[in-house]
C-alpha cells in the first residue's frame, strides 16, 4: 500500500500540520515530518476531515440501475469525501432478506471506493403489513443495524412498536420517513402560500409532524432508538428537541438541500426541486439550520436519490421525487453552516462523520484524526468557489438542484483506510 506524507493540512481548521498515513492507519501527527519515500501531498490551505458517513444514500442496485450502481454511487460518494454511505432499502428486488442485504454490501466491497453498509427494510416489500427478516438481517454477513422503509412510512403503530421492540435485542435502530399517507395523498408540494398560488395539492407540515410525534412516545414506550429520516419543518425540531430533553433514544437527520432550499423555488415548475419531504419555508431552513447548529438533529444526510433523465424531465405531476446530493453535500454545510457562523469544521466533523457513524454502528469510520486510527480522511479546499457542473458528476444521474449555482468548498482529496480513492480532485 502506498504511504503519504499530507504536508501542512489544518485538521478539523487548526493550525498546520503534518499526517503520514501508512498500513491503512493514521502513522504519525506533526510538523516538518520527512518524507520517508512516501507520495507527498501538498495541503497548504487544506482543512483535514475524518472521511464523511451519509446515513442515507440510495444506490438503485439492484433494479434501477439505469439511474444508478453500487459502483457508480460509491464514486460519487468518494468525490463528494465520504469513506462511507448506508445504502437504503427501496431497491428491486427490496433488501428485505439476507440475500438482497449481502449482495448489495458484496457489491460496496468491489466497488472499493468507500463502504456501503446496507440498511434492510422494516416490512416486506416495503408494504407496511408484515414484519421483514430482521434478525437475519442482522445476523447475515452485512450485519445490519439500521432498518428504514423509506420512502413509505411506517403508518401501522402496532408494526412501528413491534419494529422497535424487536431491533432491541441486537442494538438496532429503525430510521422512519416521516409520511402520515392519508394526509399526503396527491401531494405535490409544501401546504402553504405558495402550494395555494400555483394550485398544486399541499404536502402539510403536520403529515410529518404527527408521525415523528407518535414514534418517540412508541419508542420511549419500548424503550428502543429511534432515528428520524430527512426532518423538513420546524415542528419536527421541536418534537425532536422535546423527546431529547426526555432522555429518550431519538435521533434525527437533516438534508443538506432542506438547509438551503425553499419551496418559492417550485415557482419555476422545475421537476429538479420536487422531492420527499417538500422543499419547505424560509422559516423551516433556519429552524433546521438552529437545530443542526445545536446539536437537536445530529446529521447530515444527503438522501442521494438519482433519476434517469425521462424521470424528472417531465411535467411536475409525473416527475419523480428526489435530488442527487453525494458531490455536492459538503459544499452546500459550508455555505449553510459554516460561512453563516453556525458551525465550525469540528462541528462539521461532528455531524457528518463521527453521530452518523455512532447512529449506524460504523465502529471502524467516523473516527478521531489521530495517530494510530484508521486513515479515513477528506482534505477539502474551502477557499474554492464554482459553478456546479453536473456533466463532471461521477453519479450516473444529472437531477441536481445546483446546476450552474457558486457553492464554495472543494474535496481535493479522500483516502479510504490509507488508500486514496480521490487525488487532485479526481477520481483514481
Amino acid at each position: 500500500m502506498t504511504s503519504y506524507l499530507i504536508k501542512n493540512a489544518r485538521i478539523l481548521g487548526g493550525e498546520p500540520q503534518d499526517l503520514r498515513l501508512k498500513d491503512g492507519v493514521i502513522a504519525e501527527i506533526g510538523t516538518y515530518l520527512a518524507d520517508d519515500g512516501a507520495t507527498v501531498i501538498d495541503a497548504e490551505g487544506l482543512i483535514a476531515l475524518p472521511g464523511l458517513v451519509d446515513l442515507h444514500t440510495h444506490l438503485r442496485e439492484p433494479g434501477r440501475e439505469d439511474a444508478e450502481t453500487v459502483l457508480t454511487g460509491t464514486r460519487a460518494a468518494a468525490k463528494g469525501g465520504f469513506t462511507a454511505v448506508h445504502a437504503m432499502a427501496n431497491t428491486f428486488p427490496v433488501a428485505d432478506t439476507a440475500g438482497v442485504v449481502e449482495q448489495v454490501w458484496r457489491l460496496g466491497k468491489e466497488s472499493g471506493y468507500c463502504d456501503v453498509q446496507p440498511v434492510g427494510a422494516v416490512t416486506i416489500g416495503l408494504e407496511g403489513k408484515q414484519l421483514a427478516e430482521l434478525g437475519t438481517m442482522a445476523d447475515s454477513a452485512a450485519a445490519v443495524r439500521v432498518f428504514s422503509d423509506d420512502g413509505k412510512c411506517v403508518d401501522d403503530a402496532v408494526i412501528m412498536r413491534r419494529a422497535l421492540e424487536y431491533v432491541k435485542a441486537f442494538g438496532g435502530v429503525i430510521a422512519q420517513h416521516a409520511q402520515e399517507p392519508r394526509l399526503t395523498e396527491g401531494a405535490q408540494m409544501n401546504e402553504g402560500t405558495v402550494s395555494g398560488e400555483l394550485g398544486l395539492r399541499g404536502w402539510p407540515a403536520v403529515a410529518e409532524e404527527s408521525i415523528i410525534a407518535r414514534d418517540v412516545l412508541l419508542a420511549a414506550h419500548v424503550g428502543s432508538r429511534l432515528h428520524v429520516c430527512h426532518v423538513s419543518t420546524a415542528g419536527s425540531v421541536e418534537i425532536i428537541r422535546w423527546a431529547k430533553s426526555k432522555g429518550w433514544d431519538v435521533t434525527a437527520e437533516v438534508t443538506p438541500h432542506h438547509l438551503l432550499l425553499t419551496d418559492e423555488l417550485v415557482r419555476s415548475y422545475d421537476p429538479v426541486y420536487k422531492v420527499n419531504p417538500p422543499l419547505r419555508t424560509e422559516a423551516d431552513v433556519l429552524a433546521l439550520r438552529e437545530a443542526l447548529a445545536d446539536g437537536t438533529i445530529d446529521a447530515v444526510a444527503t438522501d442521494h436519490a438519482p433519476h434517469p433523465s425521462e424521470d424528472k424531465d417531465c411535467e411536475w405531476a409525473a416527475a419523480a421525487m428526489g435530488m442527487v446530493g453525494l458531490e455536492t453535500a459538503l459544499s452546500v454545510v459550508q455555505q449553510t453552516m459554516v460561512e453563516t457562523g453556525l458551525m465550525g469544521w469540528a462541528d462539521v466533523a461532528d455531524r457528518m462523520s463521527r453521530r452518523p457513524a455512532a447512529i449506524g454502528g460504523l465502529t471502524g469510520q467516523g473516527r478521531p484524526v489521530s495517530v494510530d486510527e484508521p486513515a479515513n480522511l477528506v482534505l477539502v479546499d474551502p477557499a474554492y468557489r464554482g459553478a456546479v457542473n453536473p456533466d463532471s458528476f461521477a453519479t450516473r444521474s444529472r437531477n441536481t438542484p445546483y446546476r450552474g449555482r457558486d457553492l464554495p468548498g472543494r474535496v481535493v482529496a479522500t483516502f479510504l483506510r490509507g488508500r486514496a480513492t480521490v487525488l487532485d480532485g479526481e477520481l483514481v
